[in-house]
């Protein structure tokens, strides 16, 4: 007889209390939405929704050079998971500092801050108990990526590439996995946590050089994630230093959504005793700009 305990996924009401327990954390106004606006003098600001847990209060941007067809575009996403800080800063420091070296050759979008309210409350998942980075398709039950999605699809753009600025942190282990684990019912894999910078390419258009040539900008900045005893990082065989592959369009990350000719998801490493939140920032930056100037 097995002494194994059956696990029952959440249901709508495991779920409810999930979100109740939630608290805000930060503000998304104070540290987001004002150097959004801050940038409408030199950029396009576009308000593509808004959450319906509070409209008001979670209002949904993009940011854009002038479209040129004659251009090829980048799109920039951050907090697609919205406590992974640098992903929203990163995003905006580049909008902010570093457009003008690259608006003349490329059309830009950037979605700086996809989750507005995980960012608030330093969250993976949106207030509905979902993963957006699992969620990238079409009719998606995510407000965030359904409003996201439908605003790219408006522009009509070719995006050359795409950055998806993440981070991994402590946390992934310490609450997001055993909290998965009960959403779910099944029993999740606890990984390292690597210590340092990595990236994750499409497995079935790697871009390999691509991808190297973002890894070499950050070695300037930080330092890069070094694989575990098995060769690995977060489970995954390592491709070159700091890369490893996803099959992103079969599960539906934010960087598989286009068919884009270049994309990578970016991951920093908060936690590291050789990390600061400004590192962090400037990783996300160099991380970008490897990249443009490998397309260069």
């Amino acid at each position: 007889m097995s002494n194994e305990v059956k696990m029952i996924p959440w249901g709508l009401k495991e779920k409810e209390d999930w979100f109740y327990e939630q608290t805000i954390k930060r503000s998304y106004h104070e540290e987001v939405v004002t150097r959004i606006h801050k940038n409408q003098y030199h950029l396009n600001l576009i308000q593509y929704g808004s959450l319906s847990l509070n409209p008001t209060r979670y209002q949904l941007y993009l940011l854009t050079t002038n479209i040129d067809s004659n251009k090829r575009t980048i799109l920039i996403t951050g907090g697609v998971h919205g406590y992974e800080t640098s992903g929203v800063h990163g995003a905006l420091d580049f909008m902010e500092k570093y457009i003008l070296k690259y608006s003349s050759m490329f059309n830009f979008v950037c979605a700086p801050c996809i989750s507005p309210w995980a960012y608030e409350t330093i969250n993976r998942w949106n207030n509905k108990a979902m993963d957006p980075n699992r969620s990238f398709y079409s009719d998606s039950p995510s407000e965030e990526c359904h409003f996201f999605l439908k605003a790219i699809s408006k522009l009509n753009l070719n995006i050359l590439a795409h950055f998806d600025l993440h981070e991994t942190t402590d946390t992934d282990n310490s609450v997001f996995r055993p909290t998965l684990e009960k959403r779910d019912g099944k029993v999740q894999e606890l990984t390292t946590i690597p210590d340092g910078f990595y990236v994750v390419g499409n497995i079935n258009n790697p871009q390999h050089e691509f991808q190297k040539a973002v890894i070499e900008s950050v070695k300037k900045i930080t330092h890069i994630a070094p694989h575990d005893e098995n060769g690995m990082i977060i489970g995954v065989p390592i491709k070159g230093e700091g890369i490893i592959y996803y099959d992103m369009k079969k599960l539906f990350l934010c960087a598989g959504f286009s068919n884009a000719q270049y994309s990578t998801t970016t991951e920093v490493y908060p936690d590291s005793l050789k990390m600061t939140d400004e590192i962090c920032n400037r990783a996300q930056v160099a991380a970008i700009c490897g990249g443009l100037d490998y397309l260069l």
